[in-house]
């Protein structure tokens, strides 16, 4: 089974995991200098019924400071909704590093390091002197933990931040205008995800995090733009290819779009309207919500803005 940079990418942003990650392991940013906003326009769906309408944005979980998508057709469509829905509602700092370290440790006292063959730790200890982390540092996580940690420091090291991140913003938003909060998921399912794939592919994970880490920022920027630019298709097939893993792939995306199709039309049976915000890897390619929206006969409509 090969996992490349795309799969690892695309776990991090399709699960608001960033928060999970425990503080002493993410990257302190010095103080950034001022910057021009750039206009972006990311694709907005909605789904309507007579009294009910639910709109459908896709999100990115760390962005860089700069672009300005909170705007237009996004800002009218949330200030128009009665309550926003996320992924998962962003637990206390200390509620969601306990949580962390009760899923991301091993339990059985074995060091990450000791998991894995010659070359695979060769490998891994190099990505880690590249982010300046001590080789033993994630020794008591499991090769999961370790990948997102790892993918996620790499990205904030190349100017990735969830402060600028959309669930940040909404949020945000959200709390100034009064607008309840609901979570989709918890951070426990979220975690959970990972905490139950086998060791090897655990670990096949970690490693292509670790070989991969030069490539980060480049391919983030990739994945950005074409969120940025509403280009769908691209970025379906982007995000979703990579999941090589059937595993992976159906607990990440197939089985949560599922679950989600099921819930907008459950909601579809009470008036009121909703913004919804999800990643955005979710709303693109084959398994998408919307492809799956039609069994409950509904139907997404692109938001021209």
């Amino acid at each position: 089974m090969h996992l490349r940079l795309k799969s690892v990418l695309a776990a991090t942003a399709t699960c608001a995991l960033a928060w999970a990650v425990p503080a002493a392991a993410q990257s302190r940013p010095t103080e950034a200098p001022a910057v021009t906003v750039k206009d972006v326009d990311p694709a907005l769906w909605v789904v309507k019924d007579e009294d009910t309408t639910i709109y459908l944005f896709g999100s990115i979980h760390l962005l860089k400071p700069g672009l300005g998508w909170f705007d237009d057709g996004v800002k009218t469509a949330f200030d128009s909704s009665d309550q926003l829905v996320l992924e998962l509602v962003e637990p206390p700092a200390a509620e969601s590093q306990a949580l962390f370290g009760k899923l991301a440790m091993d339990q059985q006292g074995k060091t990450l390091r000791s998991k894995m063959n010659d070359a695979d730790r060769a490998v891994y200890e190099a990505a880690m002197g590249k982010l300046g982390i001590p080789a033993p540092a994630f020794d008591p996580f499991e090769p999961w933990a370790a990948g997102i940690t790892l993918s996620v420091v790499a990205m904030q090291k190349s100017g990735f931040d969830p402060n600028s991140g959309v669930e940040k913003q909404l949020t945000a938003a959200a709390k100034v205008s009064n607008k309840p909060i609901a979570g989709l998921e918890t951070m426990e399912f979220q975690l959970g995800v990972f905490d139950t794939l086998p060791e090897a592919e655990q670990i096949t994970f970690l490693v292509e995090a670790a070989k991969m880490i030069d490539d980060t920022s480049s391919m983030m920027d990739k994945m950005v733009n074409m969120w940025a630019s509403a280009d769908t298709e691209s970025l379906g097939q982007l995000m979703n290819e990579g999941l090589t893993s059937r595993t992976l792939y159906d607990a990440l995306l197939t089985k949560r779009n599922a679950n989600w199709a099921k819930w907008i039309s459950a909601r579809m049976a009470k008036p009121g309207v909703t913004f919804m915000a999800v990643g955005a890897g979710h709303l693109a390619g084959p398994t998408s919500v919307q492809n799956l929206l039609p069994a409950y006969g509904l139907s997404a409509t692109r938001v021209a803005y």
